[in-house]
């Protein structure tokens, strides 16, 4: 009986510890290779860069339709100022208030806040181009979706979704 307590013992400790060998990893990148890619990810990063291909066109094309006169800032982003006002700084806290539109013209988000510009709380597309807009401003932009919400999207803006912001600095 002593010999079977043993051999399970024994067992239980190397169940315990392991045998002592690493799970198998990807080779790291050497000086003077080039960095190897799993297929899957270079098809996943084929994919992004034609669906954001495809929102830059959809949002040329809406552009074009459009009565008033757009900018192509950064981020691909479209912008039509209406009203300028004061100048914005980096830094600055502005009361926002925006209006998020579907492409169709569906109201997604109508919301006001607080925001401190150079802190990233907005969408990307308008956080990097809100320096173009003036305090007082009130502004319309065609944002893709990799600048707006991205592949998560929110609870109010689903993902992929191409967008339309009024916005207005107060």
């Amino acid at each position: 009986m002593k010999g079977v307590r043993g051999i399970v013992w024994a067992l239980v400790l190397m169940l315990l510890t392991g045998c002592g060998h690493q799970a198998p990893q990807r080779p790291s990148q050497r000086l003077g290779e080039e960095p190897q890619a799993d297929s899957a990810q270079l098809v996943l990063m084929e994919l992004n860069r034609q669906m954001a291909d495809a929102a830059d066109r959809q949002l040329v094309e809406l552009v074009q339709t459009q009565p008033e006169t757009y900018a192509l800032l950064e981020h691909n982003t479209w912008v039509h100022i209406f009203d300028q006002g004061d100048r914005t700084q980096t830094g600055d806290e502005r009361t926002i208030r925006m209006r998020i539109y579907t492409l169709d013209g569906r109201l997604l988000l109508d919301s006001e806040g607080s925001y401190q510009l150079g802190k990233y709380e907005l969408p990307q597309g308008v956080e990097a181009n809100i320096s173009e807009l003036l305090h007082g401003a009130k502004a319309r932009m065609f944002v893709p979706w990799y600048a707006a919400y991205g592949v998560s999207g929110t609870e109010d803006i689903p993902p992929y979704e191409n967008i339309r912001i009024d916005i207005e600095l107060r």
